[in-house]
């Protein structure tokens, strides 16, 4: 036979005996009863004194007896070990002097085998009922205390609801939060007619009762039926302490629930999105921004959702998210490249238009494509998992865009109500989010009743937050709970309007969060690839991504930051010489007109020694350099306006063409075109943020002063 062969030995089939194992009742008399008749055996054969066997068996019971003490084992336990070695060393003892192998050893040895066995076991089933019971009792000990404490709490709060609410109930259950930070009581109000909406009402003055801490409240919502109250009351305030956003960055599915943030008892709070919509206020300051961040990171970590964003702000919303990814600064573990943390940005009106009509094209093709699998399924909501992805759209500010009456703005808020209508079974939802609670926001029914998923961020911030139509029917809520940043109200089908607060996300936890989700995030499903055209595989083009490398200090746009300009376009005048155009010449020309005009006027860029001193108790004449100054620059301003076209200009564009040699800001260039539309020389074209201006040549119409 080989090494091989001899390595390679088969198992063996026979018991497998665990030798560290402890011995049992049947083992023990066994070891016992085989020891004892080995010894005898011995012993009788080589003639050893019989006594000495006896002393063993003394020293051994007197050993166990022992280390029993030691560990406090019952009495009868002791005296049953103790009696084995006795017994055994007597009937060791006995078979060395008249012979271990007659049937009368043999006969008695299994005898007393048979009664070690028996009194272990009866030994072993008590020592097991005394520790149950031992433990019972501390369970009993522990459970009247704590009853003891629960029905003190039960009683102080029938006495406190009786005082302030004038209502007599009976507390059936009071439970601790887990989290130390408070308690709950299971309440029956007493019959009459008595609903939970009196105690609810009354929160603030039974908070102030109890003495509670600020930030802390007694809450009432309604119990397991209409006699019943469920009264939470927190006694720890965690809503003044920020808290990071977790660093588990594990996976998460729309089915499952989203987390948001965390309630008044530390519980994470669970945003059900597959069918809900959700809306998002906050003030200025209330922490909104980082909410929003907060919510895109939960989108990022899900299995089954892509995320589009649109933040006509500039796009700041989604930047941090794709930014890092598009320029390569962030990699995963194995060095691969990073897929930005949403799926796609909108920054400009076209680009959101155009992220808008894809998702209907969307929505509508899912209708036809998965009919069968809506069948197979038998159901009317399709079926989401990462093979066929939810798409969640958040729009920064789209309620204003909503309530706007702009005529670009509503072209974009009929196609976001068309979105929300139509697209709830097809899987696309939307977040919106607005600076406060008011009726223009809640005055749409479209998102009364689809945003069911609300959150208040107050920050303690009161105009604009009028709770009882962002919460209808909820009472008690009031902004001065939450005047920490990041705190607020948050309301689902699933859980009562109540407090919460929104974890602190981090850039760089942004960045983290893109690259540990990069694998994750699902593709688009081919119906929907099909629908989206070249819209969407083309999304991530040079072209359709240049504004977001392009944000830098002064890089304003005309619309209110609602779109980069449309009218002149002035990077000309900073190209290099020969790259002459008719807006440069023109306005060389009126440049050299205003020299001519105004040529005592001084450089006002010219260096100091050049400036012409004043004699000593001179006329001061800075006022009227000043004002040729401002004359120069004004006339510049017009030979902009002119060299726009019919297209027009804005102040932003003509103020950052004269920054650099006038020094002009965008208020006096708004000054001065409201001067022109007044006298004629300008027209307005457009209203709102999407204003534009006109020179007269360039309108039809008389010239001004006929």
């Amino acid at each position: 036979m080989s090494s091989t062969a001899t390595a390679k030995k088969q198992p063996s089939s026979g018991p497998v005996l665990d030798w560290t194992a402890g011995h049992g009742p049947v083992t023990g008399a066994l070891s016992a009863t085989t020891g004892a008749f080995a010894i005898a055996t011995t012993g009788a054969a080589t003639a050893m004194p019989p006594a000495w066997a006896l002393a063993v068996g003394a020293a051994g019971a007197l050993g166990h007896t022992v280390v029993g003490l030691r560990v406090r084992n019952a009495g009868r336990t002791l005296a049953t070990r103790a009696a084995s070695w006795l017994v055994g060393a007597g009937w060791t003892t006995w078979a060395m002097t008249h012979g271990p192998l007659t049937w009368a050893a043999l006969g008695s040895l299994a005898t007393v085998g048979v009664g070690i066995g028996a009194a272990a076991r009866s030994s072993a089933l008590f020592e097991e009922a005394r520790e149950e019971e031992a433990i019972a009792a501390e369970r009993r000990l522990v459970a009247a205390e704590l009853s003891a404490e629960r029905r003190a709490i039960a009683t102080e709060w029938v006495d406190r609801i009786q005082r302030v609410c004038s209502l007599t109930v009976r507390v059936l259950g009071v439970e601790m939060w887990e989290t130390g930070t408070g308690f709950s009581l299971d309440a029956e109000l007493p019959p009459g007619g008595a609903t939970y909406a009196k105690i609810a009402s009354e929160s603030a003055r039974l908070s102030a009762d109890a003495r509670l801490p600020h930030g802390c409240n007694a809450i009432a919502s309604p119990g397991i039926h209409q006699g019943r109250v469920i009264i939470d009351v927190t006694t720890v305030n965690v809503l003044e302490e920020e808290r990071t956003y977790p660093t588990d960055y594990g996976p998460l599915s729309v089915h499952t629930g989203i987390p948001w943030g965390y309630r008044t008892n530390a519980e994470n709070i669970l945003a059900y999105l597959r069918e809900q919509c959700a809306l998002v206020v906050g003030p200025t300051g209330s922490g909104k921004t980082n909410m929003v961040h907060a919510i895109l990171a939960g989108f990022a970590r899900a299995e089954d959702v892509l995320t589009w964003v649109i933040d006509l702000n500039a796009g700041s919303a989604g930047l941090p998210w794709v930014l890092p990814a598009l320029n390569g600064q962030i990699q995963t573990g194995d060095g691969k490249p990073v897929r930005p943390g949403v799926d796609w940005l909108a920054g400009t009106f076209d680009e959101a238009m155009l992220m808008l009509e894809t998702a209907v094209k969307v929505a509508k093709q899912r209708k036809m494509g998965y009919q069968d699998l809506l069948s197979k399924a038998n159901t009317d909501l399709l079926p989401i998992s990462s093979r066929i992805p939810q798409i969640m759209l958040v729009i920064d500010e789209g309620a204003e865009i909503l309530a706007s009456a702009d005529r670009q703005m509503r072209k974009m808020a009929e196609k976001i109500l068309e979105v929300i209508r139509i697209a709830r079974a097809m899987g696309l939802r939307t977040v919106l989010t607005a600076l406060g609670a008011t009726g223009s926001v809640l005055g749409n029914l479209m998102i009364r009743r689809e945003a069911k998923v609300r959150v208040a961020l107050t920050g303690g911030e009161t105009e604009g937050m009028d709770l009882s139509k962002m919460f209808p029917g909820t009472r008690g809520l009031r902004v001065d709970q939450a005047p920490y940043k990041g705190s607020g109200f948050m309301g689902t089908p699933e859980s009562p309007a109540a407090l919460f607060k929104a974890w602190r996300i981090l850039p760089n936890q942004i960045r983290d969060i893109t690259a540990a989700t990069s694998e994750r995030h699902p593709v688009l499903d081919d119906v929907s690839v099909k629908a989206a055209g070249p819209a969407y595989a083309r999304r991530w083009d040079t072209d359709r991504t240049a504004w977001m490398r392009e944000q830098a200090p002064g890089n304003d746009t005309d619309a209110g930051g609602y779109g980069p300009a449309s009218g002149l376009k002035l990077s000309a005048l900073n190209e290099g010489v020969g790259q002459a155009s008719p807006e440069d010449e023109m306005l060389a020309r009126f440049r050299a007109e205003i020299d001519a005009e105004f040529a005592t006027a001084p450089d006002p860029h010219a260096p100091t020694e050049q400036a012409p001193s004043a004699a000593p108790g001179g006329l001061n004449l800075s006022a009227l350099r000043e004002e040729q100054q401002d004359n120069s620059a004004q006339q510049a301003a017009l030979a902009l306006l002119l060299a726009a076209g019919t297209d027009g200009t804005g102040a932003s564009a003509i103020a950052r063409a004269l920054a650099d040699e006038y020094g002009t800001t965008r208020q006096t260039v708004v000054g001065w075109l409201k001067t022109w539309v007044s006298d004629g020389t300008a027209v307005r074209v457009g209203e709102g943020t999407k204003a534009r201006y006109v020179h007269h040549r360039h309108t039809p119409g008389p010239p001004p002063g006929q």
